[in-house]
């Protein structure tokens, strides 16, 4: 491999084809589902989908096939067969759905709006995983180019990953003749710690939650007349929490939603805290004066990849502030969203908070939790020594330094879907969403140079993958049949 002519192929791809390309995706308001209830009848999603379908098939890969497949009442799925040499298969993921616009963008900036500024391309959707399909092409490209080999690459572009990825297992189930044995998952739509080296995501949290309701009243009251007589709504709501959480510290106190951290797991934090220093934190638009959860960055790191956390993302029967009232509210209601160590059960998890929260309300009130999710974490299988080796050359290559491996706090459902449909796969799980990428939130960029390299580096394990095969050193399995994922949020 001339890695000089890769690094030159993939740059120049993107700077001609992909960077144009991906600001006219995200100029496409394609929400995925959970945020656009009238996805279909919007049409974003099927003005994505043929963005990227119309590009792909303008490359010239010889033999290389596209479909939009379709399954009724489900979000459609980009399939691309390229075929190699071979009997052994690399899969390649990403999704092209978004999430919701958010408040807070600066003035020059927007969801639907790209802005080039510099290395970085801002607007939803660009690196939380506009990019995955273009990526992952731009790498086969790169090693055809060069008449290197490569095992047969099948690419799938889903369109309801930010939404849990529920219509993700029966795509899985129809095509899997056509998926075959993949003993490689690559997937582009996880994190880095920074942009100086190539990352690798080890594991994933896994998230339930859902809508904790309390009912005092059946309907509002002069809070001058009742203040001292009907309990606060809110402050049974925050009293039932707190068999949930520690508010003084965040800790989630009941032991059945932690599990015993793996001491590899806890080494690598270790070193992801050397290696990050304070940037661990910093990356976070703090306010003036306020402090991480913990001195010991090690200790973040452990909180936001195997230790449960809590997060209220949604609030009811609050009035705005001016049109607040001196009246006792008839009901609070808080969305929950609660992530998970990497290896709980999230079922079990989901049915244990429910009991949790609403066994013997306070002055029997009216507790009800409606459980909307339930996405179990993944914990990546050990790295087979041909791929860690090829890693580290590829960071050094077309990065510099070695390269770091860590947890991601968020939730890429199919990741632990594949894990149990193909056991003996290896897994790439990677990405370009570093400091200050800020996925989900206001000024979401795309690092345009972070995504040329790391394209560069999936083109090193593709042909690595390749050399590996042909020495026995793979191992592919057939789909089992899939198990329904009930809604993550996709991956931060």
């Amino acid at each position: 491999m001339d890695s000089r002519q890769i690094s030159d192929f993939v740059g120049g791809l993107w700077d001609e084809q992909i960077v144009p390309q991906l600001v006219e995706y995200i100029r496409i308001p394609n929400k995925s589902p959970m945020f656009d209830a009238q996805w279909a009848e919007h049409g974003y999603m099927d003005q994505a989908v043929a963005l990227m379908e119309i590009w792909a098939k303008g490359q010239p890969i010889p033999g290389m096939t596209i479909e939009v497949v379709r399954l009724e009442g489900r979000t459609p799925l980009i399939f691309i067969e390229v075929p190699g040499q071979g009997d052994d298969c690399v899969l390649l993921y990403g999704h092209l759905d978004k999430q919701p616009e958010m408040t807070g963008w600066a003035e020059h900036l927007g969801p639907w709006k790209p802005v080039i500024e510099g290395d970085k391309l801002y607007g939803r959707g660009g690196a939380d995983d506009g990019y995955a399909i273009f990526g992952s092409l731009a790498a086969i490209l790169a090693l055809q180019a060069q008449k290197l080999p490569h095992a047969r690459c099948v690419i799938m572009i889903e369109a309801c990953e930010e939404s849990g990825s529920y219509d993700l297992p029966y795509y899985v189930d129809h095509l899997a003749a056509r998926i075959g044995k993949p003993s490689l998952i690559v997937c582009l739509d996880s994190g880095c710690g920074n942009y100086e080296q190539m990352w690798l995501t080890t594991s994933l949290r896994g998230m339930t939650g859902g809508n904790l309701r309390v009912d005092v009243l059946e309907e509002g009251v002069h809070s001058g007349d009742a203040s001292g007589v009907v309990a606060s709504s809110f402050r049974i709501l925050r009293h039932v929490l707190s068999r949930l959480e520690d508010e003084a510290t965040g800790r989630i106190l009941p032991g059945e939603l932690h599990v015993e951290i793996p001491a590899q797991r806890i080494e690598q934090a270790k070193r992801s805290a050397e290696v990050l220093g304070d940037d661990v934190f910093s990356k976070f638009p703090f306010v003036d004066g306020m402090t991480p959860m913990n001195d010991d960055i090690a200790e973040l790191v452990l909180n936001r990849t195997w230790r449960p956390a809590l997060s209220i993302t949604g609030v009811g029967g609050l009035p705005a502030l001016d049109s607040a009232g001196n009246v006792l509210r008839p009901f609070t209601a808080f969305k929950l969203s609660l992530r998970l160590p990497p290896t709980a059960d999230a079922v079990k998890a989901g049915e244990f908070l429910k009991n949790l929260l609403e066994k013997d309300p306070p002055y029997g009130a009216k507790v009800t939790f409606q459980l909307e999710k339930a996405g179990s974490g993944w914990n990546a299988p050990a790295l087979s020594s041909w791929l860690e080796k090829s890693v580290d050359e590829a960071s050094r290559t077309f990065f510099g330094p070695p390269p770091a491996y860590m947890g991601e706090g968020g939730s890429i459902p199919f990741m632990g879907m594949l894990g149990e449909k193909f056991p003996g796969a290896q897994f790439l799980i990677t990405g370009v969403l570093g400091p200050h990428s800020n996925a989900h939130g206001p000024n979401e960029f795309l690092h345009i140079p972070t995504g040329k390299r790391v394209s560069a580096c999936v083109a090193k394990v593709i042909a690595d993958h390749f050399l590996a095969s042909e020495q026995g050193l793979t191992q592919g399995v057939a789909a089992s049949h899939a198990h329904t994922v009930k809604g993550g949020d996709g991956c931060c």
